[in-house]
């Protein structure tokens, strides 16, 4: 499962909108759009935050990571 469809599916299932979750990373909506579209890569601290909001753990997203390390 690719980046953008994880934080999308992640979002949803938390029940937050794009602009919530934007507002509780403290980033734009459009880049979580654009995010969640595959669209740009954000910078690094960003996407922690998004991840740490969505309790995503970075091994998840890491292509050595998997869902399970």
């Amino acid at each position: 499962m690719e980046l953008a469809e994880i934080i999308k599916d992640a979002r949803k299932a938390a029940g937050l909108t794009q602009k919530e979750l934007a507002e509780h990373a403290g980033v734009a909506k459009n880049l979580i759009y654009d995010l969640e579209k595959g669209k740009m890569t954000i910078r690094y601290e960003n996407i922690l935050k998004v991840l740490h909001i969505l309790n995503i753990k970075v091994k998840y997203i890491s292509p050595l990571g998997g869902k399970d390390a």
